[in-house]
């Protein structure tokens, strides 16, 4: 039986647990409190997950410590939702302490689920119980005390998960949220799954990897410098790109041999190399710091043609001059679902939006690329999604050269009126106090259609039925959605309030949309009350209320 896993044995344990994840993403999805069609946890981990899985299928090597930093990179930069970077620093948190090791005996194993579970709930600012980090934290508690049980992975392993599914079942006991629903915590669901797989592999299940080789199947762009320009001048070893092609190869040579040899060859004198082709043509891609020897080890295959060697130490001196001169002291980054809530923002001047929502949590690198394009020192992010504001709060992390501050907005009209009162001309922080403030000032409802039965915060509500939720629970149900929406404003609506928006979704047609605001101006005259496009999916209309 498996007393200990070496560099493959990991590397599959790891292949396992995502496709036993992919397998099961929709299971995780269905797992929703509520009963709106916005499950998205499963597909959310499974994204992440499969982020570190592209990582590991491009790396050859059989060293583990080379292939833990490669799997800790490329899953951090995937991480979507709340669960999905939980998920990324519990695998973090594994490869931290196995990376240091040959082979994984049982007792570092256990070691790196503690210093995972450690690592998952330093990550989160207010950790709750009764979700994924309970899980998580009883696993490696009952590793801790089984060790001493157990003499090799699969029966350690099935222990785990036995802990790790009862600590599941109980987690409706911890979360009232979840027993009023009626389910258990779907990102704990989904750690389980990925442990499941991990059983697996140690029990040598054989894996079906053609999975994975559509996941890793994205066209590779030859001869971009545009990476270059981030760097610092002294990090760039090799300065000049240089590309060419190899043509009338000499006779009497092996061609796919030679290309194999000057392929060596060129990676001792620099790196990005791409280098393929047969005996018509050569294609060469390098990045060097001396192109006269790279193009003279060519010429011992044949002629080369179409060169081209550009000098990315002058891009970069010119890239970073223009970014001084153009860099101002503040931006906004705000993440929005929708062409008509994409208009507003741009209306408001938002110098970058990342598209995203409630289905579709972006990724920390989506977050952290989007930030790299806002050429400001101060950068304001705006998440609008409680589910995305741990990953904009993880990208800050990445993020050296800038001052990022993530506001807690949890919808988009939250974010809309941070961006309103955003002044170019204010300080940083008198800019944080007024959106804060703003924010504050925001109450917000959202009107869809129930996809499955429940009993939850007293109401009875039926697969179909129309229901008006805030981010917390449902408030109202009605028979059609004019009637949802006038029970969610008048359950909303508050003396102090002046104003009402109703922002209708993209399968609302105008007509619709504006005879509903007719209805509403008339029942609060009080109010000014607007119509806007939204464009967003799941939610047919979304009220905001200041």
């Amino acid at each position: 039986m498996l007393k200990a896993l070496n560099c493959l044995d990991f590397r599959n344990m790891l292949l396992s647990g995502a496709q036993y994840l992919q397998e099961n993403r929709s299971k995780i999805d269905e797992l929703n409190v509520f009963p709106v069609p916005d499950g998205d946890t499963g597909t959310n981990m499974a994204l992440t997950m499969n982020a570190g899985i592209q990582a590991l299928m491009k790396y050859n090597g059989n060293k583990l410590a080379e292939l833990c930093q490669v799997v800790s990179n490329g899953i951090l930069s995937g991480a979507r939702g709340n669960s999905g970077v939980i998920l990324s620093q519990l695998i973090r948190g594994i490869c931290q302490i196995v990376k240091e090791h040959e082979t994984i005996p049982l007792k570092v194993f256990v070691k790196a689920l503690e210093n995972a579970t450690a690592l998952a709930y330093s990550t989160v600012h207010e950790p709750k119980e009764g979700t994924i980090l309970t899980v998580a934290r009883k696993m490696s508690e009952c590793a801790r005390q089984e060790i001493k049980n157990h003499k090799n992975y699969p029966s350690l392993m099935t222990a785990i998960l036995q802990a790790g599914e009862q600590a599941l079942s109980q987690t409706p006991e911890l979360l009232p949220v979840l027993k009023e629903a009626n389910v258990v915590d779907s990102g704990g669901m989904g750690l389980i799954i990925v442990w499941k797989g991990f059983l697996a592999a140690m029990q040598g299940e054989k894996l079906d990897t053609n999975n994975f080789l559509s996941m890793t199947s994205n066209d590779v762009s030859y001869g971009s410098n545009e990476e270059i320009v981030t760097l610092e001048i002294g990090d760039i070893r090799y300065g000049y790109c240089t590309e060419f092609f190899i043509i009338n190869m000499h006779k009497k040579i092996a061609v796919q041999t030679a290309i194999e040899k000057l392929k060596a060859k060129l990676s001792q004198i620099g790196d990005s190399l791409i280098c393929f082709g047969d005996e018509q043509l050569v294609k060469v891609h390098v990045h060097t710091a001396n192109p006269g020897q790279v193009l003279s080890y060519a010429l011992e295959l044949g002629e080369v043609d179409k060169i081209k060697i550009e000098n990315m130490l002058e891009q970069n001196r010119a890239f970073r001059a223009n970014l001084e001169r153009t860099r101002k002291e503040m931006g906004l980054l705000s993440v929005s679902s929708g062409k008509g809530f994409a208009a507003i923002f741009n209306d408001l001047l938002v110098d970058k939006i990342v598209e995203g929502g409630q289905t579709a949590n972006p990724s920390t690198d989506d977050i952290v690329q989007a930030i790299k394009t806002i050429n400001a020192k101060n950068i304001f992010i705006l998440p609008n999604n409680k589910n995305i504001i741990l990953a904009c709060k993880q990208a800050k992390t990445l993020v050296q050269n800038k001052n990022l501050f993530v506001l807690s907005t949890t919808t988009i009209p939250e974010g809309i009126a941070a961006a309103l009162y955003f002044d170019a001309n204010c300080s940083v922080e008198e800019n944080l106090a007024v959106m804060k403030k703003n924010i504050q000032n925001v109450v917000c409802g959202q009107v869809t259609r129930a996809v499955r039965n429940s009993n939850i915060n007293g109401i009875v509500v039926r697969v179909g039925d129309y229901i008006g939720v805030d981010s917390n629970k449902v408030l109202v149900k009605g028979k059609t959605q004019e009637e949802t929406v006038l029970a969610l404003v008048q359950k909303l609506k508050k003396n102090a309030h002046e104003n009402i928006t109703l922002y209708y979704g993209e399968d609302i047609p105008l007509e619709d949309a504006t005879n509903l605001q007719e209805k509403l101006a008339q029942e609060y005259s009080d109010c000014e009350v607007l119509c806007l496009e939204g464009g967003q999916a799941i939610y047919s209309y979304i009220v905001s209320l200041e």
